[in-house]
């Protein structure tokens, strides 16, 4: 719909200021593990960006990403998307 949601996700490589949300946020993550190499501790980085576009929900992270994602709703969890 040209309102710049796949730029404001993705961005451009260069230069570095017009990185997107998923660039940036693998880059603070990741950073901030490698500042912490030194403390001899372990991570698991588990991570989804998810795409809300005419009622479907796609993984933007998937190795399929045109594979539909369904919502699923359980009384102690709340609303989540299967298999992620």
């Amino acid at each position: 719909t040209g309102t710049g949601k796949t730029h404001t996700m993705e961005g451009k490589d260069e230069p570095e200021n017009e990185r997107g949300l998923i660039p940036n946020t693998f880059e603070t993550v990741f950073g901030d593990i490698d500042a912490l190499e030194s403390a001899n501790k372990n991570f698991l980085v588990r991570a989804s960006f998810l795409e809300i576009y005419n009622e479907e929900v796609r993984d933007l992270l998937g190795k399929d990403q045109t594979r539909r994602c369904d919502l699923k709703e359980d009384p102690d969890k709340g609303v989540y998307v299967k298999d992620l």
